[in-house]
């Protein structure tokens, strides 16, 4: 070898090292995200952080092309959509430093770029796994603890909404898992009953409903027959669980709960928001502000944060525009997700991203999940599994 190529090798030597070790980096963060954020979401976040910074240096050294899944593309019409509402707010500062969530976006590309092939099937095991601990923990707090429907159980989180939404998504996937899964199908039915003892304790109907649509759904994808097994697993619940449990599930279909009372208020309060502002919404983080100025008088509390429903909330928040453009993504994600499950080898994380998207929905009719941002970076994270899945781990 000549002293010329002799000093090329070492002069890339260093680099190819480094640009090694970033791709490890991004990829050991993004995995630490999907566990990390069902216990902390300053962790989680801070791994974003590196993840991001991994990326746009490997962008840099090795000149990539960015490239995404098709979905992502609504999602950024939709964000652009929100700040043009956030211009438009009464209150634009603050409406303005709520669209900060918008970052939480970029995952969706972090997890198409470094959780390629058969990492896929990793981060699904780092997913479950930490969800069932955090189930655990949850369901420790509501046998041991004596947490109730007043103090409700909410593991290592800072609400009860946010552990059982995760909960909810981690039960989804880990039941793809045990039905089209090729391998950890052991794992996954070991810990589904804390997962679904988990949902239960935390006294979130909102998230039994969006449990059982996925449900619903893998099994009437998996064999249809199986479909009988939902009124079984109901009637076990019902005779099986404490009365608390069971009168706080059954209350779901009565109208005079002062919860179903509430939204069904929140209804109509939501569409004079939007007949009021159809284009730009209120703003977002605005809904709180103005409640008072479309609150109907037979609504239970004085005021609410947000409007318990995704769609109305968008709409309301952001205006008609931005409520089509996150209908795009719904609807575009759905088309793709079952082009792939087509494919046996894509069957399984296919499965888990329709399940996640289902729950999603149906929990999304009675809580505003996709506001949550802990359980919008799970959500990101996991619909974009398939598609980083048919990407090979040397491109």
């Amino acid at each position: 070898m000549s002293r010329m190529s002799q000093a090329a090798v070492t002069v890339a030597s260093p680099d190819l090292g480094a640009s090694a070790r970033l791709e490890q980096a991004g990829l050991l963060a993004v995995f630490g995200v999907g566990a990390a954020l069902q216990f902390s979401i300053a962790i989680a976040q801070s791994l974003l952080a590196v993840a991001l910074l991994c990326w746009v240096s490997l962008i840099v050294m090795r000149r990539e092309r960015i490239e995404v899944p098709r979905f992502f593309w609504p999602l950024v019409v939709y964000a652009g959509l929100t700040l043009v509402s956030a211009a438009f707010s009464p209150q634009p500062w603050v409406s303005f430093a709520d669209t900060k969530q918008l970052v939480l976006f970029l995952l969706v590309p972090l997890t198409f770029r470094f959780i390629r092939g058969d990492r896929g099937s990793t981060m699904i095991t780092v997913i479950v796994t930490a969800g069932a601990i955090s189930a655990a923990y949850g369901i420790f707090q509501y046998g041991i603890l004596h947490y109730d429907i007043h103090h409700r159980a909410r593991g290592t989180l800072g609400h009860y909404m946010t552990f059982s939404g995760l909960v909810m998504l981690v039960l989804s996937i880990a039941l793809a898992r045990l039905l089209f899964g090729r391998r950890d199908r052991l794992w996954a039915a070991l810990v589904m009953p804390a997962l679904a003892v988990a949902v239960s304790v935390a006294f979130t109907r909102n998230t039994v409903v969006g449990a059982c649509v996925a449900a619903a759904l893998l099994f009437s994808l998996k064999d249809f027959r199986l479909f009988a097994v939902l009124p079984i697993l109901g009637a076990t619940f019902l005779l099986a669980a404490p009365a608390e449990l069971t009168t706080r599930f059954t209350s779901i279909a009565d109208l005079q709960d002062p919860t179903n009372r509430d939204r069904l208020a929140m209804l109509r309060e939501g569409e004079h928001m939007i007949r009021t502002h159809p284009i730009v919404g209120v703003g977002p983080n605005m809904v709180q502000v103005v409640y008072g100025e479309y609150r109907v008088p037979d609504a239970v509390e004085t005021t609410n944060p947000h409007l318990h429903n995704v769609p109305l909330q968008i709409a309301a928040e952001r205006g008609l525009p931005a409520l089509a453009a996150w209908l795009w993504f719904v609807v575009g994600l759905i088309v793709a997700l079952a082009t792939r499950f087509r494919d046996p080898d894509q069957r399984f994380l296919a499965a888990a991203a329709l399940a996640a998207v289902v729950s999603m929905l149906a929990a999304g009719m009675f809580e505003y999940n996709f506001g949550d941002s802990e359980f919008l970076m799970l959500f990101l994270s996991v619909i974009a599994l398939p598609f980083a899945a048919a990407r090979s781990t040397t491109a």
